[in-house]
């Protein structure tokens, strides 16, 4: 792996791919800093070795050029309180001032170009485009994991220009190593816990891991659509219909796999859905028509945190219920505690996706885990055993 361990960066620009696309409120303000939390290890290993630094990433779905809300320059005091120095914020990424500025910029400099997705150029992997981003440095360094597995001019094509000079940093090295960690070299019994809305986006995972798990725990949505395709009643929940033969399927693999499928017993159900909703709890199988399930209930977390308990090596990836909701959060809350004691009885645990990684962090439990993972598809796409675009761009010759 080339990693930035042994690079000498005195007197070099390493131009960093970083993942600055972070969550903002009404004022712009950054409301969980993770992503540039995780960048600040090869910012400051390139200025420790005395060289300078160029970052460049992208900040939401722009339409069609610039939008002053998703501008990058909204994240620089989050971005200066970490690195602990000012920086300097161009108004660009591959404008003739931009890049003059960059060509003489001195050692121990930190420069911040502007979203890159105010160019199309960027996600249609434009060699152009790719190129004059190249002349902001001297050496290339991959550190967005949560782009990786996109074809992007930043984090794919621009390694062409540095054939040399192109690295993984710390972030993605660490992701890789942890991820194959469960991919490669897990202690059984192996467990994947799935979550989230619907089959149909972790279908393919869910087929994919039956080669390297020995157990599967399904909540969240699409729990609803296993539960109908095994003939149980669900009332109004979340089914894809287009789904129940796909379900079933699943379930006989498992069966010829020896994968044991663990589904939720009973379910948190609801008459609408909000949060303030009459709820109760009732077996999965017999939800009454006009309610909703929208968490697993109490003898299901009892079960599933057995499973957790007695397994060595653990994938979490998806809710159980409607975290966002207060009323329906418990089954994921619970999940997350599960994570932690069997963490500390000596489990590997990975997390990884959406909803999961802030149910970590909110409850304060990042750091009582193995590795929370700041990819989601990227981290699933991997796991698929997909060739991810910005990973094979830094391992090919």
């Amino acid at each position: 792996m080339k990693t930035i361990a042994d690079v000498n960066f005195e007197n070099k620009r390493a131009l960093i791919r970083v993942d600055f696309n972070v969550p903002l409120n009404e004022k712009r303000e950054v409301t969980d800093n993770t992503r540039i939390k995780a960048a600040i290890p090869s910012i400051k290993k390139v200025l420790e070795g005395g060289g300078s630094v160029v970052l460049m990433s992208h900040l939401g779905r722009p339409k069609g050029g610039y939008e002053e809300k998703l501008s990058l320059k909204h994240i620089i005091p989050e971005l200066e309180q970490l690195v602990g120095s000012e920086l300097m914020f161009l108004e660009d990424c591959i404008g003739e001032k931009s890049t003059e500025y960059t060509k003489n910029i001195k050692k121990g400099e930190v420069v911040l170009l502007e979203n890159l997705r105010f160019y199309d150029e960027e996600k249609a992997g434009d060699k152009e485009f790719a190129e004059k981003l190249a002349q902001h440095g001297d050496i290339y360094i991959n550190d967005a994991f949560g782009t990786a597995h996109r074809a992007h001019a930043s984090t794919a094509i621009i390694a062409d220009y540095f054939p040399n000079d192109k690295y993984f940093g710390v972030l993605l090295e660490k992701e890789i190593k942890n991820i194959d960690i469960l991919l490669h070299d897990p202690k059984p019994p192996t467990t994947a816990i799935i979550g989230g809305a619907k089959v149909s986006s972790k279908i393919t995972i869910i087929e994919k891991l039956m080669d390297s798990v020995d157990q599967i725990i399904i909540g969240g949505g699409m729990a609803y659509t296993f539960v109908k395709a095994l003939g149980g009643s669900v009332g109004n929940s979340l089914v894809e219909d287009d789904y129940i033969e796909t379900a079933n399927k699943v379930l006989e693999m498992a069966k010829n796999k020896e994968v044991q499928i663990h589904l939720p017993s009973d379910t948190v159900i609801a008459d609408k859905f909000a949060n303030d909703a009459n709820s109760r709890t009732c077996n999965i199988n017999s939800i009454p028509e006009g309610w909703m399930g929208l968490d697993i209930g109490t003898d299901s977390i009892e079960l599933f945190n057995k499973v957790i308990q007695s397994s060595k090596s653990i994938l979490w990836n998806g809710p159980m219920g409607v975290f966002e909701m207060e009323s329906f959060n418990g089954g994921t809350v619970a999940i997350a505690n599960a994570l932690v004691n069997a963490t500390k009885n000596g489990a590997f645990t990975l997390i990884g996706g959406g909803d999961s990684v802030a149910a970590i962090n909110l409850l304060g439990l990042a750091d009582e885990v193995s590795y929370v993972s700041t990819g989601g598809g990227a981290m699933l796409e991997y796991l698929e055993g997909k060739e991810l675009p910005g990973i094979e761009s830094i391992t090919k010759d």
